[in-house]
Formats: structure tokens, sequence, C-alpha cells
């Protein structure tokens, strides 16, 4: 039967966690490229791994048989993605049990492994001299043979695979050490005469030991990554599932896949835009927040464009369907963020690099060390030959080595997070600390992202500063009292001033909303018009171009003009702003100290973001872009040679913040861009950036630190064990020194990583 091809496919395997992992896969599909492939089965395949979701997406003329077999040569099962929500569903779950799973298997480990530590720490009895000692070291064998089995299966398991695709891995060594320690052990209980009397030590803690601190490990690992893959299903959740569609016979409430090009649709208010449109009746504002990023509402009349997914305001609309479901602007963002989570390059584990050689040799070394104390050492030939081997193997224990790496990052992940940083995951850290080039989103990142009240310009007042105050507040009395009925976001900002000026507002006689322009009404008597320019002109109000000066000003300082009429005339100008973050000027002065390269990027006009740049003491501004625009300067900025950290809050930053070599989201924005990105500042400053990076650059310095002295550590002790001093010295490595030089390289690293705790950034 001929296998049927396809020209793209997903798989998801849930067996690779690491960059190792990455690297078999993907080399295995390149071979398939390569002369002597039959050509007739694959042609120029492309496979991109996305390590988050644990999915290889594939490219080329190739069957899925064909793709789930070259996964299973590498050593890894797989399974054809066909619906990728349900895929998502499953890796969370699948996930979510595996961290449970660890929890439990370190609460094992490390619940037998350290009583037993300590008994030896307090002159317990550590060596088998006589039955009674066979007997109650024999339980303990059994015991921790069944921990070895429940707490480390899945190592053992990650060795057969590595073994099957001829190479080695972290997983290599821990059951290297562990075993080793435990068959050492019970080769002593069960024949303790084999051993001289100074060499009858038992090591069940180290097994034990060894599994609950890594299990513990890759617990922290799994947590560390957080919601990541979510990003995607949070964009999802923003289309809409149904729409109200206009028919000769009325209104009806259709599915959104039956929805065609040309459908008239009705937009109620408070709803979300289900597809892309035109707009053919009514008036309205709409938040398109999610794609500009700004705050302040759009005003939309007939022939504005709708995206799919703002929100409504008080209006209602009819609109033409002007594209499909995959079409809209929308479901661009969301394929941009999907593209870009696996067109990231995944990092690899130094650790994994090390123990692909370092593995091979410490197993020849011990063995090698084992024949010849077996053929020319003294006597007794086998119990020496069985010390060598096992004080090699212990002192190459990868403890220190699987501690060197997450220990640094759980104790760099405290620390930012006592500085209101979230860092999801190790790779992220050391990605910062190689960040080049800053990008900033102007609102809700500069800004506050809440509009607020800065100017009230009155006009014909007495020029005493008590009495501008006081015809200040009585002019917000009266349009703060008509806005309270309002639901635009400009009207809030007014409200808040009121509130903060304590004003005790009144129930207006009459309201009335003029979709796209303002309102008028009517409080205490008195007859108002607040608005935009447009209606006061519609109003006939007199006096309008008296404050245009000032009015021009504030605007080229990114302000809105409210213009407030009072029985006919104009009285005053509400200017309306998104304020600059406090600390945000001194967070960049700060980022340029450091040597980072600072860039504004926003979606909204030049004069505005450029006002806001001028204010913080940013040089290089882009301006009036879109989302998939944002993310076109990410990508170009990381062409030219820059490593990019985007800083964003908004659902329009997403496919920039994952572009990004690190994604920074403010943690006062949109649940999504903080899915997207890979860092989140939790309290919304921008003052910790700097110290951020600060911070990165310090963790990958201890962690390489760290690395070294473990591998020093195997390094210099593994000859020592292997026996080379004898000849000198007369003393062969017991063991027991073999264990303690494992447990101070652990030691080392631990109290190393900690000096994160305390180290200076700035």
């Amino acid at each position: 039967m001929k296998m049927k091809h396809i020209n793209s496919m997903t798989l998801y395997v849930p067996q690779m966690n690491c960059a190792a992992c990455v690297g078999k896969i993907e080399a295995a599909f390149e071979k398939l490229s390569q002369p002597g492939v039959d050509t007739q089965l694959v042609a120029r395949v492309s496979a991109r791994v996305n390590l988050a979701d644990k999915q290889v997406h594939i490219q080329g003329d190739i069957s899925s048989e064909l793709a789930i077999v070259t996964v299973a040569s590498v050593g890894y099962d797989s399974e054809l993605v066909l619906d990728s929500k349900l895929a998502s569903e499953k890796k969370i779950q699948a996930e979510r049990a595996e961290y449970r799973t660890r929890i439990i298997q370190s609460m094992l480990g490390l619940g037998l492994g350290v009583p037993m530590m300590l008994w030896g720490l307090l002159g317990g009895e550590m060596m088998v001299n006589n039955p009674s000692q066979q007997l109650a070291w024999g339980v303990m064998g059994i015991i921790t043979f069944i921990l070895l089995v429940t707490t480390g299966g899945h190592f053992y398991k990650g060795m057969w695979r590595a073994l099957k695709a001829r190479s080695a891995n972290m997983d290599t060594l821990i059951v290297l050490g562990t075993t080793t320690a435990w068959a050492y052990s019970m080769l002593v209980v069960v024949m303790p005469s084999w051993f001289p009397a100074e060499t009858r030590h038992v090591y069940f803690e180290a097994s034990v030991m060894i599994l609950g601190l890594i299990n513990l490990g890759h617990a922290l690992e799994l947590r560390a990554k957080g919601k990541t893959s979510e990003a995607v299903q949070r964009l999802i959740g923003l289309q809409s599932t149904t729409a109200i569609r206009l028919t000769d016979s009325g209104d009806e409430e259709v599915d959104i896949a039956q929805i065609r090009l040309g459908d008239k649709l009705r937009l109620q208010p408070g709803s979300r835009v289900a597809l892309d449109g035109e707009v053919l009746s009514g008036e309205s504002n709409l938040n398109e927040s999610m794609l500009t990023g700004e705050p302040i509402p759009v005003s939309k009349s007939i022939g504005a464009t709708l995206s799919a997914g703002t929100v409504n305001g008080n209006g209602s609309l009819i609109y033409r369907v002007t594209a499909g479901l995959t079409d809209t602007r929308l479901a661009k963002i969301i394929d941009l963020v999907q593209q870009a989570q696996t067109s990231k390059i995944p990092i690899g584990r130094l650790t994994d690099k090390i123990s692909a050689y370092f593995v091979p040799v410490v197993v020849v070394i011990a063995l090698v060390a084992a024949v010849v104390w077996y053929l020319v050492g003294p006597a007794p030939q086998i119990s020496h030959a069985l010390v060598v081997l096992t004080s090699v193997l212990i002192i190459a224990c990868p403890c220190a080595l699987g501690l060197a790496t997450p220990m640094s990052i759980m104790v760099s992940v405290g620390r930012a997070a006592q500085m209101g940083v979230l860092i999801k995951n190790g790779e992220a850290l050391q990605t910062a600390s190689k960040v080049t080039c800053v990008v900033l989103d102007k609102t809700g990142t500069i800004t506050s992202g809440k509009p607020s009240v800065t100017d009230i310009l009155l006009l014909g007042h007495d020029s005493s500063t008590d009495s501008q105050a006081a015809a200040s507040e009585q002019l917000l009395l009266l349009v703060a009292s008509l806005e309270q009925h309002s639901e635009h976001p400009l009207a809030q900002a007014m409200l808040d001033e009121a509130k903060t000026r304590e004003l005790s507002l009144v129930e207006p006689e009459r309201f009335n909303n003029i979709q796209g322009k303002g309102i008028v009404g009517i409080v205490s008597g008195v007859e108002l018009a607040i608005g935009n320019m447009s209606l006061m002109v519609m109003e006939g109000i007199s006096g309008v171009d008296a404050l245009q000066d000032e009015v021009e000003a504030l605007a080229q300082l990114g302000n809105t003009p409210v213009y407030v009429a009072r029985e006919g005339r104009l009285v005053g100008v509400i200017a309306i702003s998104d304020p600059v973050k406090p600390d945000a000027k001194d967070a960049i002065a700060a980022l340029k100290r450091a040597g980072k390269r600072v860039i504004l990027l926003s979606g909204d006009k030049q004069e505005t973001v450029q006002a806001v740049a001028d204010e913080v003491g940013i040089d290089e501004v882009i301006a009036g872009v879109l989302p998939e625009q944002k993310q076109a300067k990410i990508i170009e900025l990381k062409e030219s040679g820059e490593i990019v950290a985007m800083v964003g809050d908004g659902i329009n930053d997403a496919p920039a913040l994952m572009s990004a070599n690190v994604g920074i989201a403010m943690g006062d924005g949109t649940e999504v861009a903080i899915e997207s990105a890979d860092l989140t500042l939790l309290t919304g400053r921008l003052s910790v950036l700097a110290d951020t990076f600060a911070l990165a650059n310090a963790s990958m310095r201890n962690i390489k630190q760290n690395l070294f002295g473990a591998f020093i550590y195997n390094s210099l002790g593994i000859p020592i064990a292997a026996g080379v001093l004898f000849p000198l010295t007369g003393i062969l490595l017991n063991p027991v020194i073999a264990g303690a030089a494992m447990a101070l390289s652990s030691l080392t690293v631990v109290t190393n990583a900690n000096r994160l705790r305390h180290v200076k950034l700035s």
C-alpha cells in the first residue's frame, strides 16, 4: 500500500525535555535530505522543534508514518497532532501530572536519604562488620532498591533511549552513580568478607539522595516553565464563536464558521467584533487596545474598518464582512505567535554537552583501572578492583553537575522575585545576559496605560491663582456630573480627577450621548456640551478658536483635548493624556549606562510617541506600526546582529514579544502579553529592567563557575580514585573519601549559587 504524503504536519513528542533531545530530532530529519535516502519517500524536509509545547513542526513531502519512524530512530515516541487545541490541553495535563510525580519522588528519596545521611554524620555505624549489621543494612538495601525503581525509573528509561541512539546524557550519569553506589553497597552487605575491613562502607544514602535532589530539580524546572504555551489559547479566546447576521427574514444568531464574505452583521453594544469588516450604518466607539495598544476608544462610523476581537462601546453598528475566519488581523496575530514559538532556537545545556563526552571517558577509565588492579594489583585483587571501580564512578557522580545550573537558576529566580520580576525559565535568564538592544512599547509600558486629566484651560476668568483654582473645580464639577452617564474612558479620567479633588457630584437633569462626538445635557440648570471639535461645530458653539494655540501646544505633548461649552459658548478645554510612569526616565538612563541600545516602538502617531521619547530620554523612535510591523522590526533588529529584549503589555505586543530574543511583559498588562513573554515585571515598574539584566549576567557567570568547579572536582578526583597515587603513597582512595569529595563538590556548588542572593547589581 502506497503511503500518503502531506505538505506539513505536527508531531507531539512527550519525552522531549532538553536541548539535547532537540538536537537529536533535528539531526534525524536533516539526514533525510542527505544522499542515499530514497527520494521517492522524502524531498527537502525541514523540521522545527517547539520545546515548550514538545512538538515538532515538519514541512516537506514526507508521510506521517516516515516522520514518526524518524523520531523513533533517535529514541523517542511521537504521535500525529490532529487537533492543536486538544494537543495543548493534553500537554498541560501531562506536565501537571509529571510535576506531582517528581515532587512525590523527591520527597521519597530525600525522606529516606536525609535520615541515613544524618545517621552517619552523627556517629552511626555505616560499616558492615557483623551479621546484625548485615541484616539491618540488607533491609535498607531492599528499601533503597525499591526507591531506585520507583523514583529513578525514568532515568533508566532515558539512559536506554540515549544508548539506542548511541549517545550519553545526564540520565546516563545519574544511573551510573546511583546504581554503582547501590550495587557496591549490596555486595558489601551480601559478601562482606570479599572486602578489606576498611572498605566495607555502604552508600545507600548516596543513591536515594541523588535521585531525590535531581527529581526536585526537574520538578522546579517544570514549574519554572510557567504557562507560555497558553499564549495562543488566550488569543484564540478573543475570537467570537457566534455573530448576529442580517437576513431577509430578520436577525439570526449563527456560528462564526457559517459566515461568508459579504454577509451583513449587527454589532450590539458591548459585543466583540466577530470578523474584520466595513461599517455600513451606525456610530460607536470601539476599544482597539488589543490591536493598537492605545487605551482611548476609536470612533467608528460609515465606511470605517472593524477588526475582529475589538470591543464595541454603547453604540450599534451594521457592518459587512471583509475577511474570513483565518484571514482576520487577530487570526494573523495568532499565526505570528505560533510561528515565533517554533522559530526560537533552543538553548543547549552545557551539562548535556559535557556528559556526552564525560560519561564514556569515565566508564572507560573505571573499567581499565579495575582490570589493571585485578591483573597486577596486590591481594585481594577482586576487592581492590571493585573499590577502584566504585570510587571512580562515585567521584564522577553527577550530583554536582546536576545541581550546578538549577541551583543558580533557583537562587536567581528568588532574587528576581524579590525585585518584582518573574523569570519563567533559565534559558530566558541566559539570553537576557546577552541583550544588547531594549525595545519598549509606549502605552502601558513607558506610560501608565490609564488616561488622566493633565490640564484644565479656562476661557474668560480672573487671572488670580485662587480664582483659577475655584473656576477649574467649578467647571470640573459640572463636567464630571454630566459624564457620570458616559461609558467613555475619557469620561472616567474626568470622574477620577473629580474624585481626587473630592468634589460632590450632582445628578444631571438631561443627558444625551452623541456617538463619535461627545455628550450634551443640563446640570444644575446649566446647558453643557462636552466633546471633540466636531461636537462644537455641530452645536454651533462660539469662541472655539480662542484657545487654539494652547490646544495645539498640548497636542504636541500627546494630550487629547476635550472641549467644554456652557450655554452655547466655549468656556474651557480639559486636556487628557496617558502620563509617563514616574520611574521611566531613570529606568531609561540606567539602561543606557549599562550600554544598552534603547528604542521606543509604538502604534500611536509620530508626534505623541516623539513627545514621550523626548520626555524620558529615548533617542530612537519607531511610530505608527501595527502588530505585524512591530514583529517585523524586532526580526530586522535581530538580523542586524542585535540581541533584542522587547518590553510590552498588550495583545498587540504578543508577536513581537515571542519573536524577540527575550520577551518582557509588564505585570499590569494583558494576560496574553504576560503569557507570551519570557520575563514579567510583576509591579509594572521599569526601574528593575537594568537590575534584571545585571542579575542575568551575574547568574550566567555563577553557572559557569559551578560547572567548572564540578568538572574540576571530577577531573582531579577520577585519576586519584583510579589509583595513580598508589605507587607513590601506597594509599588507595577509599570510597568513603570519594563520597566525601562528591559531597564537597555539591556543597561548593550550592554555596557558590547562594552568593547570588547578595551580589551587587548596581
